[in-house]
């Protein structure tokens, strides 16, 4: 027997979980400004994720290091502008939380005073365990983060699947029993087993989201500019892509400037 969905205006943590405790999926993309955030809004997703993936996608960066706190601020600011349903979460930057739990809340605090933002997500387990509950202590949503963490790239080096062995696994199911513990809100668990990740979301109340690591989980998240084919040289095995808009768009632009070339744009109907 089918158990109608409840229906919601506007998407909090408290919905989220309610979502998994009615064993609904929740769906989840990138968003990094008032544009896109505004279709995604409009197309029912329930969460919009303004990553420090933008460090990557709009500034052209290898890794997520190097975007700022006052760049996040930004991208987020624009994002809230565009939303009337979605939970906005803020991934806290590189460098914004790991070294001391003071600078945690201070730059968690900034972010949701400046940008208007909802939640804040940032990597790891144990290691910032103080960073976490000194932000919770300070009423600010959390969300966790375990698996692949990007802003630790130069330590692992790889961007490769995690908790393959037996160790690295018990410690990622330790961290994220740590984390609902703590009390975030929910947890993204980024490439690892499809069995472990299900494992670890049958052990929580809090629901798991993730991106590659299998349909056992609560909710599935993406790298909106990815799975829309604007980026074209990524090819995860995860990644599904749901349109090619880097061709479309290329073959648009190409004809553009064809027209223009030519003097068929604008023609009589096109201008005053």
């Amino acid at each position: 027997m089918s158990v109608a969905k409840k229906q919601y205006k506007r998407i909090t943590v408290k919905s989220l979980v309610e979502m998994k405790a009615n064993g609904e999926k929740i769906s989840m993309l990138t968003a990094y400004d008032y544009t896109m955030a505004k279709i995604l809004d409009n197309a029912g997703l329930d969460v919009l994720l303004v990553g420090d993936s933008a460090s990557n996608v709009m500034a052209g960066h290898e890794t997520t290091l190097p975007i700022t706190l006052d760049q996040m601020i930004y991208h987020a600011s624009a994002v809230v502008r565009a939303i009337e349903r979605s939970l906005v979460v803020v991934d806290l930057p590189f460098g914004s939380y790991q070294s001391d739990p003071k600078e945690a809340l201070r730059s968690a605090i900034r972010i949701m005073k400046e940008s208007g933002g909802h939640a804040i997500k940032l990597e790891g387990g144990s290691e910032i365990k103080e960073s976490i509950k000194r932000i919770l202590n300070a009423g600010i949503p959390v969300m966790g983060h375990l698996g692949l963490t990007p802003q630790s790239i130069y330590k692992f080096g790889t961007y490769t699947v995690r908790a393959k062995e037996v160790e690295e696994a018990q410690k990622l199911m330790e961290d994220s029993l740590l984390l609902e513990r703590l009390g975030c809100f929910a947890i993204v668990l980024e490439k690892v087993p499809a069995k472990l990740a299900e494992k670890v979301a049958k052990s929580l109340t809090i629901p798991v989201i993730g991106i590659g690591a299998g349909n056992g989980v609560d909710g599935q998240v993406l790298v909106t500019h990815d799975m829309i084919g604007m980026t074209h040289e990524f090819h995860p095995r995860f990644l599904r892509r749901y349109l090619d808009l880097f061709a479309d768009m290329t073959k648009a632009f190409e004809q553009y400037v064809s027209d223009v070339k030519s003097k068929d744009f604008p023609n009589e109907n096109e201008q005053y």
